[in-house]
């Protein structure tokens, strides 16, 4: 028995080939197709182009480049634009709900242009947090020769003489409410802080989330780190459609790369680098699509076998560019193969295996970005999980970057983010304090709202290191300090978190992974028969559509 060979036309000829295919072929005349392209695979390049920020805004360009290479190599590519949603500019407002669930939109609209237009094969670029998932997600629903290409990160601003990101913005408007900032010099942070096109410039999700999917295998290796603005990134856009068109010649699929090994190494990567805690939401929203069974508490129990080696912030040193001039994430791919930390022989889409690529790695003399293991700043990895009577189901919190393992104090309770927001900024919030923002979750927001106005405002006011924050909301991957997000069940389906009184007293303990209301389990209960359901904050269009569907945050928040 011999293999038929993959035909790289394997879903186009449907759209194109024949008689009866001739009010199609017209069509595609009219953008400027020709006859001889038509008779070539046709790939969709997707992207998330939006003019509202800077994460995004060099896709445009960067497809082209793409093209170039699909074209060189047979290849008829076109482009396939959709949405994305800021969560920086968001931040704070009615507007941050929209962001998890532009990770549907955006996984739903490229599977739905990739059915309709019949494409062989895909590359997605991807930038703001939710796009790279979604492309994920896309990809392995559409399951045809597929890659995700990460557009890049922001180049950091200047100010004062040092290096500053976004999230130096955000803890200034806190330092600025304590009085340590004055109005000019805030102004000239905000000013200073973003230079040009590009995603969120250290460890938080977008590069999280980019460097993840490259250990998945689902990106090229070293791709990722390179800056938006780099002149590098043209090349990686030739290269990367020069090589999409021979992964569709060798016919490998999305879920021929995704596995239980390299769901594992996604989470390595992100542990193992102090990355944002919205990789337990995402990943588990990509097994899903992978037919691949993963589970929450499986965050913790890798990230505890995984030392923490990269010194990036917003628990280290050091911004994304950093990364990628100390190597890269080859140098990180061999730091943990040297140890015995990652699964080597997970396949890539470059049909060569991370230990391959790996091998490759070049490091920066004199780099202190990415450690040897036997310098880890710490043994076990940034990503843990908790349970207990106020967490059922799980919330995720992340210790990189501090020492305090145990919290007790009182619960301070806002029904939503502004709420809490208005009560840092007034200086009402005190040292020991325990902030509780519930109906945030994916229904209660509906669509899990990020924190970070409130945890930097916190961080801000030095209060980072003496006040703990609970919610069923996220938090970006910028925040830091003890706080624990997704909590689940959330309030507005009737968690613990629901019944949790202004002055009762939270307990934190992580070693014992253990987040608890210290009340009897008949006062919890009693105060949960009394509870009653909250009228939906939309009751109608896409957020109540989103409510009505989406699942728990223990699960990926996934619609169903």
């Amino acid at each position: 028995m011999t293999n038929t060979p993959f035909d790289p036309r394997h879903r186009s000829r449907t759209l194109m080939d024949g008689p009866g295919r001739a009010a199609a072929r017209s069509y595609f005349y009219s953008v400027g197709l020709t006859e001889p392209d038509m008779r070539k695979p046709l790939v969709m390049v997707a992207h998330e182009w939006i003019g509202t920020m800077p994460c995004n805004f060099s896709q445009r360009a960067l497809a082209q480049r793409v093209m170039d290479g699909i074209r060189a190599a047979g290849g008829t590519p076109m482009e396939v634009n959709t949405i994305s949603i800021s969560d920086g500019i968001s931040m704070g407002t009615e507007g941050m709900k929209a962001s998890l669930i532009s990770r549907e939109v955006i996984a739903d609209s490229i599977e739905l242009c990739g059915i309709g237009y019949s494409f062989d094969a895909a590359v997605i670029l991807v930038g703001c947090d939710k796009t790279i998932p979604a492309g994920a997600m896309a990809a392995l629903r559409l399951n045809i020769p597929s890659l995700v290409l990460y557009s890049g990160s922001i180049a950091p601003g200047q100010w004062e003489g040092h290096d500053v990101t976004i999230q130096d913005v955000f803890e200034g408007v806190g330092q600025h409410a304590a009085g340590n900032l004055s109005d000019e010099r805030l102004t000239a942070l905000e000013m200073a802080a973003c230079p040009g096109a590009g995603a969120c410039g250290a460890q938080y999700t977008a590069n999280t989330m980019a460097t993840v999917l490259e250990f998945m295998g689902l990106s090229p290796m070293g791709t990722a780190t390179v800056g938006a603005t780099d002149p590098r990134k043209d090349d990686v856009g030739i290269r990367t459609g020069e090589l999409l068109m021979d992964l569709l010649r060798r016919g490998v699929r999305p879920r021929d790369i995704v596995t239980r090994q390299s769901l594992e190494n996604g989470i390595i990567c992100a542990a193992s680098t102090g990355g944002s805690t919205n990789v337990v939401l995402h990943l588990l929203a990509i097994a899903r699509e992978a037919g691949v069974a993963l589970d929450i508490d499986d965050f913790d129990t890798i990230s505890e076998r995984t030392p923490l080696i990269g010194d990036l912030r917003p628990g280290g040193r050091y911004v994304a560019l950093d990364m990628d001039r100390a190597g890269g994430t080859p140098l990180l791919a061999k730091r943990l193969l040297e140890a015995g930390k990652l699964h080597g022989d997970v396949m890539t889409v470059t049909g060569r295996t991370i230990e391959q690529e790996a091998a490759d790695a070049v490091e920066a003399p004199g780099q202190e970005v990415i450690l040897p293991v036997d310098k880890a700043l710490k043994p076990t990895g940034g990503l843990v999980i908790l349970k207990g009577n106020l967490a059922p189901d799980g919330c995720v919190i992340k210790v990189a970057g501090h020492e305090r393992m145990e919290h007790r104090g009182p619960a301070r309770v806002f029904e939503r983010e502004e709420d809490a927001f208005a009560a840092v900024a007034a200086r009402q919030i005190h040292q020991g304090d325990v902030v509780v923002i519930r109906n945030e979750g994916p229904v209660g927001g509906p669509g899990m709202r990020e924190m970070l106005g409130v945890t930097a405002a916190l961080v801000g006011e030095g209060l980072g290191e003496s006040v703990a924050l609970i919610t069923d909301g996220r938090f970006s991957g910028a925040t830091r300090g003890l706080m624990a997000g997704h909590v689940a069940p959330e309030a507005a389906v009737g968690g613990p978190i629901a019944a949790v009184r202004e002055g009762d007293i939270i307990s934190f303990d992580i070693p014992n992974r253990r987040l608890d209301v210290e009340i009897s389990a008949e006062e919890l209960a009693a105060r949960l028969a009394a509870w009653t359901t909250p009228e939906p904050r939309y009751a109608s269009g896409v957020f109540a559509k989103y409510a009505r569907h989406v699942s728990s945050a223990a699960e990926g928040a996934v619609t169903r």
